[in-house]
């Protein structure tokens, strides 16, 4: 008989949280969960899952315009937010149901409340204090906004879904992909939309040309891009204008805005967590520091997803989830491999990617053929519409195989997604090429690139 309460605690019930303890259920072990939010985490409840909903009622505008080109006439259409706001409400509350079935299904006792460790096999949960012979963390992360004057008037991510009212103007403040989505969000729903980045060109990380065609599109769209641009300060102006929030910039301009959102990162959600109660260490960042097996500095302890800041993203934590439960309870070894994760942004228009940038592949493999194609998407060529896509290739010069892999247009995630299956397999450009196409679609373009467009060689010093 166990001298534990459970076999497994886990804290946070996201992605990870919830996969890991409902596999290690199923393998035999005794779970319990707590979390004191919201079930499925942020991809359910304050990121993927209503960000999409978003970009789609965001794109209906568009939709319309694109109609007339094909015959039909619609009336000048208006957006209602509380709609899309409440629609989007209920289904987050019904996938918060699913998951609650899923624990409950699985044999998982699911705990509400913040979890606090109290030393390295305690978890105390409101005035109970819980035991257990190993603890997972999976808290995950929360937006960050930096200290300035009058950031308090400001709102985050998780704020953008629950706005009372839509704003008529908004500054979206940040450069990675929350930013750069949600920038689109807005400016489809209505809003006078500009972006701020203290960077010269927003999605550092992502492949150069990628980013700069996207910025492209998105002024196309109306969109006001500041790179190089700061914030100062933020006043609240006491008068009946709609823009009421006056953004002094590092360079002493002035705008005013309705709204103002940041999206200038996430931190691991760690706070009050009672780690200095273990010997569990963390990153300058925040971010839990574990070994390859996922474990602390406290044997019994454990963390992944977010709040150990590897790869940021559902897929990841799920898979992180799954294989520390099969290792734990199952004996079996799954290591999670980082290499090749197919990426998507939901920019308008969308970026699929998945392997190198072409700056990484040159400098990994030192001479790279990069294939590139732009055209406009046969959907659009009936209409007034502008919208280009992008695809690009990479490939190495000495074994041909496909390295980098990259597209910014319409569903360019469920593009990546098949090329992601065939990188992870290792096809060469030779199996691309030998690949029949399907007829007509945009992703055939990845099948019937024949030219070199460039020829990149790392320099020797």
């Amino acid at each position: 008989m166990s001298d534990y309460d459970y076999d497994l605690f886990v804290i946070g019930a996201g992605s990870g949280g919830v996969r890991s303890s409902r596999m290690a259920s199923q393998l035999g072990a005794k779970v319990a969960i707590c979390e004191d939010l919201f079930l499925g985490g942020t991809c359910v409840n304050v990121g993927c899952v209503p960000k999409k909903l978003f970009v789609y009622g965001s794109h209906c505008h568009e939709d319309f315009e694109i109609s007339k080109g094909y015959g039909w006439n619609v009336p000048s259409p208006t957006f209602d937010w509380p709609t899309l706001r409440d629609n989007k409400t209920q289904e987050i509350e019904r996938l918060n149901g699913v998951y609650r079935t899923i624990l409950s299904n699985a044999g998982v006792e699911l705990i509400e409340g913040r979890g606090r460790i109290m030393g390295p096999h305690s978890v105390q949960v409101g005035e109970h204090t819980y035991t257990a012979e190993r603890i997972i963390i999976a808290v995950g992360g929360w937006p960050y906004v930096p200290e300035f004057p009058g950031n308090e008037h400001v709102i985050s991510s998780n704020d953008a879904f629950y706005l009372e009212t839509f704003p008529s103007s908004v500054l979206v403040v940040g450069g990675g992909y929350i930013a750069v989505e949600f920038t689109g969000i807005f400016n489809g729903l209505g809003a006078k939309t500009e972006l701020s980045y203290r960077g010269p060109l927003f999605l550092r990380g992502f492949d150069d040309d990628v980013r700069e065609f996207l910025a492209e599109q998105m002024s196309a769209k109306g969109i006001h891009l500041n790179f190089n641009s700061q914030i100062a300060s933020i006043e609240k102006l006491d008068n009946e204008a709609s823009e009421k929030l006056l953004v002094t910039f590092a360079d002493g301009s002035q705008k005013r805005f309705d709204c103002v959102m940041y999206a200038t990162g996430r931190k691991p959600k760690t706070a009050d967590l009672g780690l200095e109660q273990t010997q569990v260490q963390c990153a300058s960042s925040g971010a839990i520091l574990v070994n390859d097996e996922f474990q602390t500095h406290e044997p019994s302890i454990y963390a992944i997803g977010d709040v150990i800041d590897r790869v940021a993203l559902t897929p990841v934590a799920l898979a992180e989830g799954m294989a520390l439960a099969h290792r734990l309870y199952g004996n079996q070894e799954k290591p999670v491999s980082y290499d090749n994760i197919p990426t998507a942004v939901f920019s308008q228009p969308s970026i699929g990617t998945v392997g190198l940038s072409e700056a990484q592949a040159v400098e990994k493999y030192g001479e790279v053929k990069v294939f590139v194609s732009t055209f406009k998407p046969m959907k659009l060529t009936m209409t007034e519409q502008t919208e280009r896509t992008l695809m690009k290739l990479l490939v190495d010069a000495q074994s041909d195989k496909v390295i980098g892999c990259h597209m910014v247009g319409p569903e360019a995630g469920e593009i990546m997604q098949g090329i992601g299956i065939a990188m992870k397999a290792g096809a060469t450009k030779a199996d691309f090429d030998s690949t029949i196409g399907i007829h007509p679609t945009a992703a055939e373009e990845f099948v019937t690139m024949r030219e070199v467009s460039r020829v990149v060689r790392r320099d020797v010093k």
